[in-house]
């Protein structure tokens, strides 16, 4: 016990026992409440019984679910980001639960986003600075938004992973030669699970990555180090390759543009400055056309917009007196921190312009931004800006006080120590009761429950249309009554079973030739063999025009067969999995070749 006291309140660990904290006491209601809880995406258990499913049948990296789209399956993780779920399997060996599971992964997220944000703030302000930043990060409304009401996993997740690729970057450019090696590595790593988590995010956050390593390789001149960088970021993409690339390329075989019609119109989802700036109003229903009638609340927060604001206006005193006296293009050279600092708060200000619908012309200028589907996606940028713009606080006041500049130590005045607290108590007290449930408390429910009757069912149907084949007509209207039927001709169907990716079953076949119905939705992939007493053959997949659900068809020739159906990998499927196992196994390769030429020189 003595060690362990000894430990937490050793001056390296004490900052990050701090923000585990605050990230526990956000998460509170997932950790030590039973039950689980209302959100929008109620398909989160079934996503993770699905992923399961897949590593237990083999189906690795996973693709195609079965229970889906009613129980015709579809090809759910080709398309949507699975590193959410696989971080949940951590918790399924460990023998938590799926309701556990779900809850718990969330958590996580809460607190590694604290913890990532700590470490790329401390890089700036210093470690008071970076437990001011992590604390903001985790605290945020939209945080709760996203966890407690949408229940938006990915984006949770992708929270975590914007510190750490900017961070990682930026000790890119500026480290010793002897770290290059390991923040390319760490970057590339960082890049890859924001691909993994939400290929949205990506296409938000990459032009704001682009400048703020535009910015340090200028500052620092560190164009030398600009290979690495584009390196890292090859790398990146190659390990996210086994995902991304499928999902860019065969989204053309999927209904997609189901997703951006509709309520999924982004033109529906603007919010106004009121919704921004001055309402505290808190519900967990849906967002709407109608501002008035919105259930979901798109509030920036008082305490990190009216505090950006305070610090823009300070910043802009600091850097008017400094640019008089020495010059625009020098002082932002000389000022690490008033670059950095100014353009976290053009990036805060810019993402809250983009949910408003004045910004409409831009997105008209950038069609494919219609893809993030809501506007008041742009938030996760917003918090992300001005949480980290709060560390710099305490660097303020250790400014006015003593002239050393930003850089603070823990504890080094008390004033820094008071200001931050009260920020911290502020925060706390005004945004407490959005990290919560509904109703402030879990509902009673079980994994069987939730796997079983109306509740599984309507996971089955969830989200049908989201990629729902595109040979389909229409999603299925009734669930999946059986594996094969006998469609045309004479013949008995047995002996029917399947698994995540595969289907079989035996086929007496009495006429020429008898047309069977699969009752599995087709898409690329797909291929069907006749094994009888002397050989094994493929056969044709065909959808006939009466057909409206996309479900494949065979014709089974006369005689007894073992039909055999299985979902095979594309060309571009099999190409990005050995991309991403070459581009995993450099990681184990390059520092081994590495070490062995220091040792030769």
């Amino acid at each position: 016990m003595k060690s362990l006291l000894k430990f937490i309140f050793n001056k390296d660990s004490f900052p990050l026992f701090i923000v585990f904290i605050f990230g526990v006491l956000a998460a509170r209601s997932l950790i030590f409440q039973s039950g689980y809880f209302n959100m929008h995406d109620d398909l989160q258990m079934m996503r993770q019984l699905q992923m399961e499913k897949c590593f237990l049948d083999g189906q690795i990296p996973c693709r195609w679910v079965p229970d889906m789209g009613y129980g015709f399956g579809f090809p759910l993780f080709n398309f949507y980001p699975p590193l959410p779920y696989l971080i949940g399997e951590i918790f399924r060996l460990i023998g938590f639960s799926f309701v556990n599971t779900v809850k718990l992964t969330f958590a996580l997220s809460i607190i590694a986003s604290g913890y990532a944000m700590y470490f790329l703030a401390k890089k700036f302000f210093g470690t008071l600075g970076g437990v001011l930043s992590a604390i903001f990060y985790i605290w945020a409304p939209y945080h709760a938004v996203d966890v407690y009401v949408r229940g938006a996993m990915n984006e949770a997740w992708a929270l975590v992973f914007f510190p750490l690729i900017f961070l990682f970057s930026y000790q890119l450019i500026t480290s010793h030669k002897s770290q290059i090696t390991k923040n390319v590595v760490l970057l590339a790593f960082s890049y890859s699970a924001l691909f993994t988590s939400h290929n949205l995010m990506v296409l938000i956050f990459t032009p704001f990555f682009g400048i703020w390593v535009f910015l340090h390789l200028w500052r620092e001149g560190g164009w030398s180090r600009l290979p690495q960088l584009v390196i890292s970021g090859i790398w990146a993409f190659g390990l996210a390759a086994f995902f991304t690339l499928p999902a860019l390329i065969e989204n053309q075989f999927t209904q997609v543009k189901s997703q951006l019609v509709g309520y999924y119109d982004y033109t529906a989802h603007f919010v106004s400055l009121r919704q921004l700036f001055i309402s505290r109003f808190w519900g967990y229903g849906p967002s709407v056309w109608v501002e008035a009638e919105d259930r979901m609340s798109f509030q920036i927060g008082h305490v990190h917009w009216i505090l950006a604001l305070v610090i823009g206006v300070l910043l802009l005193v600091r850097g008017i007196r400094k640019i008089r006296e020495i010059g625009v293009i020098r002082e932002f050279k000389t000022d690490r921190l008033l670059l950095v600092s100014g353009f976290m708060l053009l990036v805060g200000w810019f993402s809250a312009y983009m949910t408003h619908l004045k910004s409409i012309w831009i997105y008209q200028a950038i069609p494919q931004l219609g893809y993030i589907q809501f506007s008041w996606r742009f938030l996760t940028l917003v918090i992300f800006a001005f949480s980290f713009i709060a560390g710099v606080i305490p660097g303020i006041l250790s400014d006015w006080k003593s002239k050393r500049g930003f850089l603070v130590k823990l504890f080094a005045t008390p004033p820094q120590i008071l200001i931050s607290l009260l920020l911290i108590i502020l925060l706390v007290i005004l945004n407490w009761n959005y990290f919560r449930p509904e109703y402030g408390k879990m509902g009673t429910l079980t994994d069987e429950q939730k796997f079983s009757g109306a509740a599984w069912e309507l996971q089955q149907t969830a989200g049908i249309y989201d990629y729902l084949p595109l040979l389909a007509k229409t999603a299925p209207k009734e669930p999946q009554k059986t594996l094969a039927e006998v469609m045309g001709g004479k013949g008995t169907i047995s002996g029917m079973k399947q698994g995540t990716h595969w289907v079989k079953f035996d086929a007496n076949i009495d006429s020429d030739e008898t047309l069977v119905r699969i009752g599995t939705l087709h898409f690329p992939g797909w291929r069907v063999f006749l094994k009888d007493d002397s050989n094994i053959k493929e056969v044709g997949i065909f959808i006939p025009n009466e057909e409206e659900w996309g479900r494949m068809w065979i014709k089974l020739p006369k005689g007894k067969h073992l039909v055999y159906i299985q979902f095979y990998n594309t060309p571009i499927r099999t190409l990005a999995n050995i991309v991403s196992i070459i581009s995993f196994a450099l990681v184990l390769i390059y520092p081994a070749f590495k070490n062995r030429v220091q040792f030769k020189s």
